[in-house]
């Protein structure tokens, strides 16, 4: 990896753009995943060549970068030779802060000493290792690849290989799990001391196998309160661990350990994504590439950018997106973002009453029952 681009560290931080790179090749499909991904490999060199060209395309765009997220799909079932092809060209096309973090989804069944070594080579500091649960039956039902003793192994060799910011990926509300159940797969993530932890509720959507399942009342899933019990519990016990619950679904051990490119997403920071399916975002404007890695080839073959689509956000739109995505962070939303109303102010009272929010100088703080209604919150407004 060249070190040409590498700055020194940026003092503005989380305001730096990040990018994401899709990874849209897995060895199977589960069927509650809705992320775009497919299970022939034999493009997988021609898409890291391509993602090389889309590089190119968008140099001198951004700025300097501070955060490069690699996600799928499963990003440990690549080649070493295709990840020193697309490094390679990130840091001869962009511009990168001297503290960048970089980001690496592992699927436990991959995960080995020599890919750990390799990525680190690479510059890789972050492993995100997707667990999703340390029951048997569990991991049966979400058709995962991996065993529990394999994703021990595999944390133990995460840890091993000196990564500290180890984040850990887990799945409750399974149909059939109960808070017992829930509470013993926490435990055994925290005996390992991850710097995070990504703890999701098992939603589906329509299209998956699961989803249409759910759709023809064959499979059923939690319910509302129990959903609401999952969630209470899981930020209790984890706070009650020492983690800071920032974000919905995340935790983190300290501040330090936030996941500084997904906060992007959820500040309305510019990021930039680079592969088949891949999201961006840059002042009011968000384009998306085309969900077909034949398509994503194709396009850039003729030099053109992959984009299946884009949109142009008004500032009511883009202001109506930062309550949203506010309200799911400990970060919260600025006072200026409430509409000037009479109404807005007496709303704001109501939720502060009903210890949904606090307001702290400028800033509206959601409280973790704020977070439980952190999609209605802002249409409360």
């Amino acid at each position: 990896m060249t070190e040409d681009n590498r700055e020194n560290p940026d003092t503005s931080g989380a305001s730096l753009p990040g990018v994401y790179i899709h990874v849209p090749f897995c060895k199977t499909k589960c069927p509650y995943c809705d992320f775009y991904s497919i299970t022939d490999t034999s493009l997988a060199d021609k898409w890291a060549e391509q993602i090389s060209r889309e590089i190119l395309l968008y140099k001198g765009t951004y700025g300097t970068f501070d955060s490069i997220y690699i996600g799928g799909g499963t990003p440990t079932i690549l080649e070493a030779g295709h990840l020193e092809i697309i490094f390679e060209a990130l840091f001869s096309g962009f511009a990168f802060s001297g503290d960048t973090e970089i980001t690496f989804e592992a699927n436990p069944d991959d995960v080995t000493r020599d890919k750990l070594h390799d990525l680190k080579v690479l510059g890789i500091n972050r492993i995100s290792i997707g667990v999703q649960s340390f029951n048997e039956a569990e991991l049966d039902f979400l058709q995962r690849r991996h065993t529990v003793s394999g994703a021990v192994d595999a944390i133990r060799l995460v840890k091993d290989e000196g990564y500290n910011n180890l984040s850990i990926d887990l799945m409750y509300g399974l149909p059939g799990q109960s808070i017992k159940d829930w509470a013993y797969s926490l435990e055994k993530a925290v005996s390992f001391a991850p710097a995070h932890l990504s703890c999701y509720q098992f939603t589906l959507e329509d299209r998956t196998p699961y989803g249409k399942l759910k759709t023809e009342g064959k499979l059923i899933t939690a319910t509302e309160e129990e959903e609401r019990e999952f969630f209470l519990f899981t930020s209790d016990f984890l706070e009650h661990k020492g983690y800071i619950h920032y974000e919905i679904s995340n935790f983190a051990h300290s501040e330090v350990f936030y996941s500084r490119h997904n906060m992007k997403y959820w500040q309305h920071i510019p990021y930039l994504g680079l592969g088949p399916a891949a999201h961006s975002f840059m002042e009011n404007k968000r384009w998306w590439n085309t969900r077909s890695v034949d398509e994503y080839c194709r396009m850039l073959d003729k030099g053109e950018k992959p984009l299946e689509g884009m949109e142009e956000l008004s500032q009511d739109q883009l202001r109506l997106e930062r309550l949203f995505l506010g309200f799911r962070t400990k970060i919260g939303v600025g006072l200026n973002d409430i509409p000037d109303k009479p109404e807005s102010k007496k709303t704001l009272l109501y939720l502060e009453e009903k210890g949904m929010v606090r307001v702290v100088e400028d800033r509206i703080i959601p409280a973790k029952m704020g977070f439980l209604f952190a999609d209605r919150l802002p249409l409360m407004f």
